[in-house]
């Protein structure tokens, strides 16, 4: 039974382990999206996350702890110079996993594990969905004249403006 057993150790030892993750992180951030099995990018997203978030605080105590993991200076500095700019902002969630179906050789899940903020696919199709509609709005289907109205009543003077007229005799209810 593997009772509260939470690491995947993936048919490897800890320094084979170490090694290929440390080795797959340097990958992703040097090409921001590798294909890998669903089994290490599981792992590797748990080994990756802490340091996209280290990175986000540029202090030499930081480096050297992301440097203690990558084991590689220019992978290093990438994710310093770079990376770290981009995800700034983001509070945490800096991978995506996307599934790709079997391995022909031995039907592993494969997929692709990549860095959120550079899929510019995603983030096209993510702004061009802001800029529709909202939830609660109502479906126009001529948006174009329904903005050429409101433009005519915006630059329509006050005076065009006619108030409703009030009647002043008594009315009939109060009869």
């Amino acid at each position: 039974m593997r009772h509260n057993r939470t690491i995947n150790h993936l048919g490897r030892t800890a320094s084979h382990r170490s090694a290929m993750l440390s080795n797959m992180a340097c990958s992703l951030i040097k090409h921001k999206r590798i294909s890998t099995t669903v089994a290490k990018a599981k792992a590797l997203r748990k080994f990756i996350e802490p340091l996209l978030t280290k990175s986000k605080e540029d202090t030499m105590h930081s480096r050297r702890i992301v440097f203690a993991s990558l084991k590689d200076k220019n992978t290093v500095t990438e994710l310093f110079r770079e990376v770290s700019t981009k995800i700034a902002d983001r509070p945490g969630g800096y991978t995506r996993i996307l599934k790709t179906g079997n391995r022909l050789g031995d039907a592993a899940e494969m997929c692709i594990i990549e860095l959120v903020d550079y899929n510019e696919n995603m983030l096209k199709e993510k702004a061009a969905k802001k800029t529709t509609r909202t939830r609660r709005s109502k479906k126009t289907a001529e948006p174009a004249k329904e903005a050429a109205v409101v433009e005519a009543a915006k630059s329509s003077e006050p005076s065009e403006i006619e108030a409703p007229k009030e009647d002043n005799t008594p009315s009939e209810a109060n009869s």
